[in-house]
């Protein structure tokens, strides 16, 4: 795919300024999402002073600016919180997903998958809490679809869609309640949401930590392959 670099350089920006731009705020040329949604924010490939002032503005004093995979690097006066390697992965494999992986988890004694609403976010905060996949709060259900598996009444397994560049839906917030693991949760849920994207005519994509081996060779064996490295960091605002 020849889109595939300008595309997916820089997601946050794409989303921000397209398929989500009804979730987000915008100052000059720096972009962030509202808050609950996600804390994720964009800037130009190659900002300039007036842009990270304006990303100030956006956020306030001490504001969090979760810069996703920007290679950017702020003036100073920002304070730094973290730097995280990790790879961007994309969905490569033509073959139908019931051929990449067998469908051990979808017995007809399984829980079933189902899509959450509204209702359902105090549960899907509550995983988060026990299973700890990354950044989510509580309106961060509004970026796409996200589908769920409940155990005994309980949520204990979600995935859903993130960033939207075009022709693109990123799938994130993989995790599983560490009382259900090794049950093949996560690989249907990611394969449900692969299906419903491919349906639509976009390509799933997403982001892994370098050190969650076994996230990438679930992937992996799912038909993702790696696209490119990717830095993730976060700053405070002076």
């Amino acid at each position: 795919m020849n889109s595939d670099s300008a595309a997916l350089a820089n997601p946050v920006t794409a989303s921000l300024l397209g398929a989500h731009a009804h979730l987000g705020r915008q100052l000059g040329q720096a972009a962030t999402y509202l808050p609950g949604v996600s804390t994720f924010c964009a800037l130009p490939a190659e900002p300039c002073a007036q842009d990270w002032s304006d990303l100030a503005k956006l956020l306030g004093p001490g504001g969090f600016a979760d810069m996703f995979s920007s290679p950017a690097l702020p003036p100073p006066g920002w304070e730094p919180v973290f730097v995280l390697e990790g790879r961007q992965m994309l969905w490569r494999d033509s073959r139908p997903l019931d051929d990449r992986l067998p469908a051990s988890g979808a017995a007809a004694d399984a829980p079933a998958v189902a899509e959450l609403g509204p209702d359902d976010v105090p549960e899907m905060l509550d995983l988060v809490e026990r299973a700890q996949p990354g950044p989510f709060g509580p309106r961060t259900r509004e970026l796409g679809t996200y589908l769920g598996i409940r155990e005994r009444g309980r949520l204990v397994a979600m995935a859903g869609e993130r960033l939207r560049p075009p022709g693109f839906t990123e799938i994130s917030a993989v995790c599983t309640a560490p009382e259900a693991r090794g049950r093949g949760h996560a690989a249907r849920l990611v394969r449900a949401l692969a299906d419903r994207i491919l349906a639509r005519g976009d390509h799933p994509f997403l982001h892994v930590a370098e050190a969650n081996t076994g996230a990438i060779a679930l992937y992996e064996r799912l038909g993702f392959a790696s696209h490119q490295k990717v830095t993730f960091r976060g700053f405070r605002t002076p």
